[in-house]
């Protein structure tokens, strides 16, 4: 069966886009250009502010991202994925806008949590909108979200992040969130937005679960589609 396209809603931010172009090629089985997937990215950092439109203060995005949907629809994408945890909460726009699918990225990465108290670093738009605490309610799962002082620090941390901000510069104070997340229980955090991907989950004080990880996975099984290898070859 041929591999599918990945259409990508990129830009939110380009380097989250970025991070998770690499982790589909680094992922796909393939030892020449030629096995490799087509992706089609329309990285528009133009998108209205997620967190703005949850809290009522900005436009809607989901006209802007109906429209990124039919145009990588009409470019040959099979599926689509979206690497930006906030704008799932506008995912009913996209799925109107287009006949193929959108992969959810809140439920694969819920999905994937074995703990019974999961902490999550996400932006106060993602919390606003209780993507994840739906996602963990439907699982028996307890959601355990930063303080409103840790909070502030989180949107720090993704502002710097945006801002070509290095991932060594900020992992220290991340570190120190999560450590406090596992004071108040949680076994396992959720890295829940794509800025918060860029930081190394090595050596945190509890398991890492990368929303953007889960995202990347969920892409490959559906591009393969079942696919269980792949003939290699010499190319030049």
């Amino acid at each position: 069966m041929a591999r599918k396209t990945i259409g990508i809603l990129g830009g939110m931010g380009p380097a989250a886009t970025i991070e998770f172009f690499r982790r589909l090629v680094a992922a796909t089985p393939a030892a020449f250009d030629q096995a490799h997937l087509r992706i089609l990215v329309d990285n528009n950092p133009h998108v209205p502010d997620r967190v703005n439109a949850i809290f009522g203060r900005g436009p809607d995005p989901g006209e802007v991202l109906g429209d990124m949907a039919r145009g990588l629809a009409a470019s040959g994408a099979d599926f689509l994925t979206m690497p930006c945890n906030t704008a799932h909460a506008f995912r009913s726009a996209i799925c109107e806008a287009v006949s193929i699918p959108l992969i959810d990225m809140i439920e694969e990465t819920a999905d994937v949590v074995s703990v019974k108290t999961v902490g999550l670093l996400a932006t106060t738009g993602t919390l606003q909108s209780e993507l994840y605490r739906m996602a963990c309610d439907q699982r028996d799962i307890e959601l355990v979200t930063p303080s409103d002082e840790d909070q502030r620090l989180v949107m720090d941390i993704i502002r710097r992040v945006k801002a070509g901000g290095s991932e060594t510069s900020v992992r220290e104070p991340a570190a120190a969130i999560v450590a406090r997340l596992a004071d108040r229980g949680a076994n396992a955090v959720i890295a829940g937005c794509t800025e918060i991907s860029l930081i190394s989950g090595e050596n945190m004080p509890i398991e890492w679960i990368d929303a953007l990880d889960c995202l990347v996975e969920a892409s490959m099984r559906m591009a393969l589609d079942g696919e269980n290898g792949f003939e290699s070859e010499e190319r030049e």
